[in-house]
């Protein structure tokens, strides 16, 4: 009696892949870490091959044999389901095994995979397989599968062999022709946790395939894979290998697709995000379609609770209070293209940068030595940076005046020579500026390391919006039609401003937008229609001026008039980057365009008069605004704002004079220049006018000279006598008057034409070249009506160098007020219509002189209301009180 036949013994397990049509990989149930697999051949049976690629280590490529993929398909359906299987190793086997599986836990009563692919024709029992006993069963359900021409053993078998597209040419056309509309596929293959091989259905072409936004950590072949690689790769296969999946692709990256997987459980990126095995990748979030929000949040979540490759996570996030993480506020300025001032709601002004954001940049390549070529003189990076303009553009256009929500994103700390930068994310109207501002191309996304938090609350949308703007190749992505801006600029080159200012005095009202505010009347103005950028005095208006630098260039700053800093503020706030309308009336000597402008149809001189914080300009009686300028002028001294806050009434005479007919005065300016000021204050002047003419004179001596040099010493001078000197800074010749002959044959002489003095040896004077003595002197001296400077030397001197600043070789304008020796005179700075005196009294500089005349009664006005104002805010002279009642010389009184 024969022994029976031993029970085999039963393992469970869950199938991880099929490999072919009678080998399966089958997971045995863990015992802590990895699963151990076995690769189970099922016995007795032979499965069609299927195709191989050509590779490396395969030089032949094969095609299927007829019903391999249908066989491999039977099989898939079992993975990862739990079954129960018999293993056993031949002695010849190095991996492999063989036994039988059963789709189920009973081997009784579930089916048993060898008979039910023979049953459907899909395989066949091994050669010589049919004269074992053991076998026989296999061979009788063989049989029956051939008598009914199932599967391998029907007919037209080359219908049952795929066409497989093993690489795709041309993978971008590829993406484009499904415009990201899923696509049935099957995963083959993990390669690490975010990096697949699919087979595409139903053409079954080949990709590979990394996961949009994700990147896991990689598994090397030849040497140690990073932490956590190999878990990474695990949790993907468990869930995903061989698994019916729908696939959208959604970009290419060194011809590896870049898409999403989608799975009824769930996206498998998020779910390696959320479980700490994969990071988020800025440039791969941008081409997603969506769920880029949701896989920052996983991220989020895992760094977090610090999960694996999250285990030494720090945040370098910024922490921010929360009252001052969100504000509203107004936009006052833009800035470039990432840049903006706000103010706040207590009215402070803040500068605030777009988040994660960078204006378009100058192109300047490096030469051959790596060095910058310099910018070429008159370089206006908002004009002659490409798409700077339209992008400062889109930016005033959108927020200039309104209200806006802030966020701060982060903040990023003070670096070198740069100051710290609060950076946020801005939206007007439900629209996120910087992204709209990407979106036109007008800015590009600044790119981080993957451990830096401190970025845009919005990057995803940015690095989005960035992609988009990229394929439409728009502005700084435009190959083509880069936009220039020819502008002319007048400022400081009265010959250029002349060749604009007829047609714009004849334009009346001309559009423009104010780019710049130097000073409550004083702006830059850019008009479009010309493409010329101009200086800008406000007209019909006296204007205190803000803090500017001090006297002597020495790199301090002079104080601001009083309320000079509020006419600025007042100015900036109301027509700084506005687009506004002017009408230019007069240009002065220094090519500066003066006018009047009008913000929403308001005149902007008259709101200034109205607002206290400039008063009406003489030179304003005569235009049509001056009933206006008057009433609001009128209107600022009742309620004592601004500059009238300290106004006092003067007494009845004083007022009567004040309101006496201002054409008593008679006005008639003189342009001119000042070339000398003496120590005591006097000062001589030149007529602009007569320039030419004293240039032609000079010539004529100074080529006069060079054609005939006079012998040294041969010239004997007189006092009072006009001759050649010869000046020292400049060796050149001039005419000059003696004054004094000393025993050392040392000359004093008086420069005619020009006013200054100089002691220097008889020998470098000489006779004037015929004719050129007899043309009158063309420097004239004059005072200041109405001011004496003080006693004081120390205060004097002070005095003189204050005059000296503001007016020294500047072009002015001269009025004779009162005729003697010498004349007295009022000045008047074109550029500002600034009166030269009362600034000088204004700032307790010197003293106002009472002159009972009817006619100057306005003037003396002005100017007694100048020195009330230096001595209530103690300036200079004032400083330790009223010195006109305390007769001291020390503080500049005269006995």
């Amino acid at each position: 009696m024969s022994a029976p036949a031993p029970t085999p013994a039963y393992k469970i397990g869950i199938v991880k892949q099929v490999l072919s049509g009678d080998t399966v990989v089958i997971r045995k149930q863990p015992q802590g870490g990895p699963p151990p697999e076995k690769v189970i051949a099922l016995s007795g049976i032979t499965a069609p091959k299927l195709a191989r690629q050509r590779t490396a280590n395969n030089d032949v490529e094969t095609k299927d044999e007829p019903y391999a993929w249908e066989a491999r398909e039977f099989l898939r359906k079992l993975v990862g389901k739990e079954v129960i299987f018999t293993a056993e190793k031949p002695p010849n086997s190095a991996t492999r095994e063989y036994g039988n599986i059963w789709a189920g836990k009973d081997p009784t009563k579930n089916e048993n995979l060898t008979e039910a692919l023979l049953a459907e024709g899909l395989v066949k029992v091994r050669d010589g397989g049919r004269n074992i006993p053991q076998l026989k069963r296999l061979v009788e359900i063989e049989d029956v599968a051939k008598s009914q021409g199932k599967g391998i053993w029907g007919s037209d078998l080359q219908a049952h062999v795929r066409d497989i597209k093993w690489s795709v040419d041309n993978p971008k056309q590829f993406v484009n022709k499904f415009n990201g509309q899923p696509i049935k596929a099957i995963i083959e293959y993990v390669r690490d946790g975010s990096t697949v091989r699919l087979c595409l259905l139903p053409d079954f072409t080949q990709i590979t395939l990394m996961l949009s936004g994700i990147r896991c950590p990689a598994v090397r072949q030849d040497g140690e894979s990073e932490p956590f690689a190999e878990e990474a790769r695990f949790f993907l296969e468990s869930k995903l290998l061989q698994k019916d999946v729908e696939v959208v692709l959604e970009s290419v990256n060194n011809n590896n697709f870049v898409g999403t997987i989608l799975h009824p459980q769930g996206n498998i990126a998020e779910a390696l995000l959320r479980q700490g095995f994969a990071r988020c990748v800025d440039w791969s979030l941008a081409v997603m379609k969506s769920g880029a929000q949701s896989l920052r949040a996983a991220e989020r979540s895992a760094k977090d609770a610090k999960l694996r490759i999250w285990t030494n996570y720090t945040s370098n996030a910024p922490i921010i209070a929360a009252k001052d993480k969100e504000y509203t506020a107004t936009v006052m300025e833009v800035i470039n293209g990432d840049a903006l001032v706000v103010k706040m709601p207590n009215n402070t002004q803040k500068k605030i940068f777009l988040a994660s954001i960078r204006p378009p940049r100058e192109k300047n390549s490096p030469d051959e030595e790596g060095k910058t070529s310099p910018r070429p003189k008159g370089f206006k990076p908002l004009y002659d940076i490409p798409w700077m303009y339209e992008a400062r553009e889109f930016l005033r256009k959108k927020l200039v005046g309104k209200k806006v929500n802030v966020t701060v994103d982060y903040i990023q700390p003070a670096n070198n020579n740069f100051p710290e930068k609060n950076c946020c994310t801005v939206v007007a109207g439900g629209t996120n500026i910087a992204e709209a501002l990407v979106a036109k191309g007008y800015a590009t996304v600044v790119r981080y390391r993957n451990d830096n938090d401190q970025r845009s609350s919005h990057y995803d949308k940015l690095l989005e919006a960035e992609l988009k703007a990229q394929k439409a190749n728009i502005g700084v992505h435009a190959k083509k039609d880069i936009p220039t801006h020819r502008i002319q600029d007048t400022s400081g080159d009265s010959a250029k401003a002349k060749k604009f200012f007829p047609f714009l005095k004849r334009a009346q009202k001309t559009e423009a937008t104010v780019e710049f505010v130097a000073s409550g009347s004083r702006m830059r103005v850019y008009i479009p229609k010309e493409s010329v950028l101009v200086t800008f005095l406000l007209a019909g208006v006296n204007c205190p001026r803000g803090a500017r630098p001090a006297i002597g260039g020495g790199g301090g700053m002079q104080e601001a008039e009083p309320f000079g800093e509020e006419a600025l503020h007042f100015t900036k706030e109301k027509c700084l980057q506005r687009d506004v309308v002017v009408t230019i009336e007069e240009m002065d000597k220094a090519g500066n365009f003066i006018g009047w402008m009008w913000i929403d149809n308001e005149n902007l001189s008259v709101a200034l008069v109205e607002q206290g914080l400039a008063s009406m300009h003489h030179n304003a009686e005569t235009s049509e605004f001056a009933r206006a300028l008057k009433t609001a002028e009128e209107n600022a001294i009742k309620k004592h704002i601004g500059i009238w806050k300290d106004f006092v009434e003067v007494e009845k005479e004083t007022e009567k004079e004040r309101n006496a007919p201002i054409q008593d005065r008679t006005l008639k300016y003189e342009k001119i220049v000042i070339t000398e000021i003496t120590s005591e204050g006097h000062f001589y002047v030149q007529n602009v006018d007569l320039g030419g003419k004293l240039e032609s004179l000079m010539e004529k001596i100074h080529q006069e000279f060079k054609n005939n040099a006079p012998l040294p010493g041969s010239y004997v001078p007189r006092r009072g006598n006009i001759c050649a000197a010869r000046f020292t800074a400049d060796d050149q010749w001039y005419r000059a008057k003696v004054e004094k002959v000393t025993e050392d044959k040392k000359a004093h002489i008086f420069y005619i034409d020009y006013g200054n003095r100089e002691v220097i040896s008889i020998t470098r004077l000489a006779a004037l070249p015929a004719g050129t003595e007899i043309e009158p002197p063309y420097a004239t001296e004059y005072v200041l009506c109405c001011v004496k400077f003080p006693s004081d030397p120390d205060d004097r001197s002070e005095a003189v160098a204050a005059f000296s600043a503001d007016t020294i070789n500047r072009k002015l304008l001269l009025n004779v007020e009162i005729r003697g020796s010498p004349p007295a005179v009022t000045l008047v700075d074109p550029n500002t219509n600034a009166d030269i005196a009362k600034n000088l009294i204004k700032e307790g500089l010197v003293l106002m002189e009472n002159v009972r005349d009817h006619r100057l009664a306005p003037l003396v006005s002005e100017y007694r209301q100048a020195q009330e104002h230096a001595k209530s805010s103690r300036l200079s002279l004032w400083r330790h009180g009223d010195i006109t009642e305390d007769d001291a010389v020390e503080f500049g009184a005269r006995r």
